[in-house]
This record gives C-alpha cells, structure tokens and sequence, in this order.
C-alpha cells in the first residue's frame, strides 16, 4: 500500500471513530480513559499536536470541538456525569501505563 492510500485509509478510520464518539455519549471519558488510556480529548489533543506538526494553525480547543461536534463546555453539560472513586482510580491506573 502506498504512503497517500494509507493516509486516506486512516483518516477515514479516525473520522469514523469520532463518529462512533459522538454518537456514543453514554460512553464518559473516564472509562475510555480507564480501559483504554485516552479519550476525546485526547484525540482532540493529538489532532492539535499533528496540525501544529504540519504547521497549520489548530489550537486544542478548536481541535477538541473538532471531535466532541460542538464546545467541549457544552458536550460535559449536556453529557458528562460526574466520576466516581472507582472510575477515577481505574483511569489513574491506566493513564500511568501510558509512560514512556
């Protein structure tokens, strides 16, 4: 497979898992956080990081908005509840085998 086949391939993938986020807003961060070690703001966070890579102008909360499909503020309004002992120790322990 070629470099720009793959490329198309990818981001086709990454806009069909933003996709599957903002239709899934039962799903909080915490527990993507806490099963797999990143959550949407991550992916907002990486899309900012990637755009600042290629010298394109993209901050994190713009990029953030990008995935959540509206402001963050109004996303966690709408859908986020507030996180439990248990969920927040479970994230705690996934983020740190997040280190490199």
């Amino acid at each position: 497979m070629n470099e720009s086949d793959r490329e198309r391939l990818e981001a086709a993938a990454f806009r069909r898992l933003v996709a599957h986020l903002r239709h899934r807003t039962d799903v909080q961060n915490v527990d993507l956080m806490a099963v797999g070690g990143f959550c949407r703001n991550c992916l907002g966070d990486w899309l900012a990081d990637a755009a600042t890579e290629a010298g394109m102008p993209l901050d994190k909360t713009a990029a953030r908005e990008q995935v959540y499909g509206m402001p963050q503020a109004e996303w966690k309004a709408r859908h986020q509840t507030e996180a439990t002992p248990e969920q927040l120790a479970a994230m705690a322990a996934s983020v740190a085998k997040n280190a490199h």
